[in-house]
């Protein structure tokens, strides 16, 4: 059988090709069956398969790959020590790093995150392997992280030749939270998004982040770490404080309560929501009630629509809703189920969230309410 020859290194697909995936772990049982999940997907062919970082370095400098999904721990060389490398062999492919579900494996890989990683993978036993959800959630990073990486290459439209559409107003009165959602992507979009909110932020900031409860203090450490503003796992029954981060801890819902000025952490152990928890619909239902709608929303990237209906209920109650648009999200699935009910003031890439919700939560000071306007790229 001839089998096709690969794109040039240094070139990037058309979009209608088969995203290209190299898949590095030392084990070959687990080689071969991350490579079947993604292979049950015609939009994704698995062009390599490697059993350490020293191949898959040597892989990438060879041909051009799309993703590669790279274990941590391996012989001859390990995943941390081969994603610099491997970045600066290719600085657009997009590396997904396995981890175990450990305190160790998440620190590791918030740390890989840090240095350039795209997303990470809970890398489950041999026995669950096979799971579907397993499957979803490895093949909807690997197919939106090379979407990403191909419209960077000019094949896919770019955020300012998006498509416009009619703004909703801004909310009625100056948010008193910012709330925070996301999920598949999220840790990448949550590191550029605080980052650019800087240490001028005059409310309390809530986020959920679907992650499990090994990796979500650490999450809040990293995000800690950045410079602007402290960051914690929240803790039931604490207030919110302005200028603090708070993030709900895995497998507990965070939800607000009180009124307005005295606003406090309530930790639930409540059902599942959208097949998960945390989830950010009790999160946004809860802050709606307590803040009587003075809420700013920031809907980041994230598979499913978790988030929608919280949404509706801050909106619905005179409070404002932000997106991350289609181009730079590497699912979008939650922003896109917020804006395609029309619940949100404005859809901005990921570095303009930032600068928007500073610009919101200026509020009076800076001229309240703002106008409505189109929604895209700041004029």
């Amino acid at each position: 059988m001839i089998v096709p020859a690969p794109p040039p290194a240094g070139r990037s697909a058309t979009a209608g090709e088969a995203a290209r995936v190299l898949v590095c772990d030392d084990s070959a049982v687990i080689r071969s069956a991350i490579a079947r999940l993604l292979e049950s997907d015609g939009r994704v062919r698995v062009a390599a398969r490697v059993g350490d970082g020293q191949q898959a370095l040597e892989a990438v400098k060879r041909e051009r790959f799309d993703v590669a999904v790279l274990d941590i721990e391996m012989p001859v060389m390990d995943g941390m020590t081969a994603l610099p490398l491997l970045l600066k062999a290719d600085p657009g492919l997009r590396v997904v790093m396995a981890s175990t579900l450990t305190t160790h494996g998440a620190e590791i890989v918030l740390r890989a995150l840090r240095l350039g990683a795209a997303d990470y993978i809970p890398k489950p036993s041999v026995g669950a392997i096979a799971d579907d959800s397993f499957r979803r959630e490895l093949l909807a990073k690997v197919l939106g992280l090379a979407r990403l990486r191909r419209q960077e290459a000019g094949t896919a439209r770019s955020a300012a030749e998006a498509m416009l559409r009619p703004g909703r107003a801004a909310g009625r009165e100056v948010p008193l939270l910012l709330a925070v959602g996301s999920s598949t992507g999220g840790p990448q979009a949550l590191f550029t998004l605080v980052q650019g909110l800087g240490r001028a932020v005059p409310v309390p900031v809530v986020i959920t982040q679907h992650m499990p409860a090994t990796f979500t203090p650490i999450l809040a450490e990293h995000l800690g770490r950045l410079g602007g503003l402290p960051c914690a796992e929240a803790r039931d029954g604490e207030p919110l404080a302005a200028g603090r981060l708070y993030v709900a801890p895995g497998d507990r819902h965070l939800l607000v309560e009180g009124r307005a000025g005295v606003l406090r952490v309530r930790l639930s152990d409540g059902p599942a929501v959208n097949f998960c928890r945390p989830a950010v619909d009790p999160m946004l239902q809860s802050a709606a009630a307590a803040c009587a709608g003075r809420v700013l929303v920031v809907m980041l990237t994230g598979m499913g629509h978790d988030g929608r209906d919280g949404t509706r209920a801050v909106v619905e109650a005179g409070g404002t809703a932000l997106a991350q648009d289609e181009a730079t999200s590497v699912v979008w699935g939650m922003p896109g189920a917020v804006v395609e009910t029309g619940l949100c003031h404005r859809v901005l890439p990921l570095s303009a969230l930032a600068g928007q919700a500073l610009d919101l939560l200026g509020g009076k000071a800076r001229g309240w309410p703002p106008q409505p306007a189109r929604i895209g790229l700041p004029a």
